[in-house]
């Protein structure tokens, strides 16, 4: 599915319950996360939609490494000859999208969460089991601003995994929060602001703790790698996440 402009400027690609994001504006294109394989095609559409060419795409920025983030994201980099930017604590990930540690046993999670196995089961239809890793990332720095369409600008914010950052657009008021901060935990089934189980989160302490970087960016639109966007405020997720607590 496809949301043009959930926020300023920024486009949605949602399948099986997993995010992506287009940023235009004059300059290009940015894409956020790779969400998984089956994707690609509706990032292709946007463009289409709003006449954008796929040499307007000027790079790729993961929030994380995870294989349900990484789908397109080999492809980008082959076909469209663009950077793949990760923190470099989620490089080693970004070639290996499913060896990365967890908290719980992901395995055995589905069957004390039996309401999780219909969002697994889209998620492998869609391209989950056959996702490429990357190797040549370009490795972005900590807080400071990305020279690319957006001007997104990285916040650390670890404990989902080690990499994971959020990406701050202060100008549009938004907030990539990748699965720091997700509406939606395929893990659980669960919906609202949350971190997302420790099935899939390698420290879910540190996760709880990151929520203070999101809160801090003050941002308006709040846009999560699973569920739909939040547009009550950033400070207002947190509260409403740290009130679940890890699970």
């Amino acid at each position: 599915m496809i949301t043009l402009d959930v926020a300023p400027g920024i486009h949605r690609v949602s399948e099986a319950n997993v995010n992506c994001y287009v940023i235009e504006d004059q300059e290009g294109i940015t894409l956020v996360d790779a969400g998984l394989p089956r994707m690609w095609e509706g990032v292709m559409e946007i463009l289409k939609t709003r006449r954008r060419m796929p040499h307007e795409v000027q790079a790729l920025v993961l929030t994380h490494a995870h294989f349900d983030h990484m789908g397109f994201a080999l492809r980008a980099q082959q076909s469209l000859g663009i950077p793949v930017i990760v923190h470099h604590q989620d490089a080693w990930l970004a070639a290996h999208p499913y060896r990365y540690a967890t908290e719980r046993n992901r395995l055995l999670h589905p069957f004390t969460h039996p309401r999780s196995l219909p969002l697994l089961g889209k998620m492998a239809v869609s391209g989950a089991l056959n996702v490429k890793g990357v190797h040549g990332m370009q490795l972005m720095p900590d807080g400071v601003m990305l020279e690319i369409p957006g001007s997104p600008v990285p916040v650390h914010t670890p404990g989902h995994t080690d990499g994971h950052c959020i990406l701050h657009l202060p100008d549009r008021r938004a907030v990539f929060t990748g699965d720091a901060l997700v509406t939606l935990d395929p893990y659980t089934a669960q919906t609202g602001p949350q971190i997302v189980a420790g099935a899939a989160t390698k420290n879910t302490a540190d996760a709880m703790d990151s929520l203070r970087a999101v809160a801090l960016t003050e941002a308006q639109h709040v846009l999560p790698g699973h569920g739909e966007a939040w547009h009550d405020g950033a400070e207002a997720a947190v509260e409403a996440a740290r009130k679940v607590g890890a699970h």
